[in-house]
């Protein structure tokens, strides 16, 4: 049993009676997602009690079981205007718990060992969506059009924009409420967009703020997943010229 600094919201270990504590450090009007991934040696699940208040209980989020790191995340999102800290503790007598987890955000996290941080160019090209990958990029003040493609069953990534989250389910089938929770009123801020088929496209606005991609699915459901933004200037001058 350990307590954890997870002030810099960096990918960390947590076993059998671990607590990760992030104090102070979370920011009013941003929106943050706790990322748990099941790294156990077997398929037994695992719970998870996040404390995000002292007057409201703790949320429990249940990590789903699998072996060799080949599971979904399960997500847990916390608003900056409901408080400024936010923990998170593997409950005992859960032998074997192993997890893997990070804070992410447009901020976070601020130590991005062992994350695959980086700028996602908004040029069109496609871009390898692999676990633990965290993209960043500024989009202008005009639209832009986003897609994710994946051949995997159940892809999900999450969108974040300051207050704002969008969860991306691509070849969805079933109910992702399951690896997804929420604490104080941060669910008002999160979308989901879910699709049946192994594309999924949106369009987004920018606004000169920064946006982030985080994915939040397996190794092995990662393996040929894309990511593509391109920028649909261009087609709105044009079309004026006309």
């Amino acid at each position: 049993m350990s307590n954890i600094d997870w002030n810099d919201g960096r990918l960390i270990t947590l076993k059998e009676g671990d607590t990760a504590s992030n104090t102070g450090n979370l920011n009013s009007g941003q929106l943050y997602s706790l990322f748990f991934y099941n790294a156990a040696g077997n398929d037994a699940s695992t719970k998870v009690s996040v404390v995000w208040s002292n007057s409201q209980p703790p949320v429990t989020v249940t990590v789903p079981g699998t072996t060799q790191n080949l599971g979904l995340a399960a997500l847990c999102f916390v608003n900056g205007d409901d408080t400024n800290s936010v923990s998170a503790a593997v409950l005992n007598n859960q032998p074997g718990a192993n997890l893997q987890a990070f804070i992410g955000s447009v901020k976070m996290p601020t130590n991005t060992s062992g994350i695959n941080n980086k700028q996602l160019p908004l040029d069109g090209n496609l871009y390898p969506f692999q676990a633990f990958t965290r993209y960043y990029a500024v989009p202008e003040s005009h639209w832009y059009s986003a897609q994710i493609q994946s051949d995997v069953n159940q892809f999900i990534s999450v969108q974040f924009s300051q207050q704002q989250a969008t969860v991306n389910i691509v070849n969805s089938t079933s109910d992702p409420s399951s690896v997804i929770s929420y604490t104080g009123t941060s669910q008002q801020y999160v979308t989901k967009n879910i699709v049946s088929n192994q594309t999924l496209q949106w369009n987004l606005q920018g606004n000169g703020q920064q946006m982030v991609w985080i994915n939040a699915d397996s190794i092995q459901n990662s393996e040929s997943a894309t990511i593509v933004v391109q920028s649909l200037a261009g087609a709105f001058v044009e079309g004026l010229a006309k």
